[in-house]
């Protein structure tokens, strides 16, 4: 039996120019992804609020209100 000594350098030069060029145009198509992801999940809870903003009953948006309404009594 023959012993297959150990080879030296990174996996980089191991591999051959396609390989890596497959892994790497792989590499930044899932940093898209992952920015697009990130995006849409921005969007979706900006819309999110606003629904919720736009559902509010009198009662929430008189109590979240900054004005001091005690100040106008008499």
């Amino acid at each position: 039996m023959s012993k297959k000594k150990p080879q030296s350098g990174s996996l980089g030069d191991q591999l051959n120019a396609d390989v890596l060029s497959k892994l790497k145009s792989k590499k930044t198509e899932l940093k898209q992804q992952a920015v697009e992801r990130e995006e849409q999940e921005k969007q979706r809870r900006i819309e999110e609020r606003k629904r919720a903003e736009a559902n509010k009953s009198f009662e929430e948006l008189l109590n979240e209100s900054e004005l001091d309404w005690k100040s106008y009594k008499k």
